[in-house]
């Protein structure tokens, strides 16, 4: 049964029943960018207290959103293939949410998989499909990505790596996503900072990822 009834019978109702609880989007959010233990999930939404992660993991595999898988003697959530029909609709919210972002908070922080789904909601395939090949590695305080853009194909994961470009950035890479800030700019007020690499291949980076706010 849901969590919540809204006692109304229509697709949408039925969609907000299951998902529509606080924290269970980004629950989704999180495993769309793969399988995670349960202490991981933690790891990644610091706020959400234990038994709110455990009573929204338990919704989410009675509607066959998630389900639990052994991965190497260790017990795993991920999404089924009935909660990855979800990736488009977390992109869109991404995409309509990131118009109302604003300045951040002291007390917010960038998460490795949300700056992964937020790159993804960002990436343009029809721009990068003409460009060459570029791999990123970008330190977002505490959430290092290697991003590897060939063609109309995007791959992001965990960690550092050879790359074209390396840059350490914070909250202000929204202000490069959203063409508020170019990169030249960005690189002399000190927004972005390049580590390794020719800083115009930043241009590339704000015409591959891009959203306007």
């Amino acid at each position: 049964m849901a969590a919540r009834d809204y006692g109304q019978y229509s697709g949408i109702t039925r969609a907000m029943e299951i998902v529509g609880e606080r924290w269970a989007l980004l629950i989704v959010r999180d495993l769309l960018v793969g399988p995670r233990r349960y202490g991981e999930l933690a790891e990644g939404l610091p706020r959400i207290p234990s038994n709110i992660l455990a009573a929204r993991l338990k919704e989410l595999q009675a509607a066959g959103v998630i389900r639990r898988a052994p991965r190497s003697r260790v017990i795993v959530y991920e999404l089924t293939p009935y909660g990855r029909e979800l990736e488009p609709v977390v992109l869109a919210l991404g995409a309509w949410g990131f118009k109302a972002m604003g300045d951040p908070r002291e007390d917010q922080i960038i998460s490795p998989d949300s700056m992964t789904m937020d790159l993804r909601t960002a990436f343009r395939p029809d721009v990068a499909a003409a460009l060459p090949a570029t791999a990123y590695a970008a330190h977002f305080g505490s959430a290092d990505l290697l991003i590897r853009v060939q063609g109309p194909s995007l791959d992001v994961i965990r960690g550092d790596g050879a790359a074209d470009l390396a840059f350490s950035t914070g909250p202000d890479i929204r202000l490069l996503i959203s063409g508020d800030m170019a990169p030249d700019r960005a690189i002399e007020s000190g927004a972005i900072r390049v580590l390794r690499g020719p800083g115009e291949l930043l241009r590339r980076f704000a015409d591959t990822f891009h959203l306007a706010a």
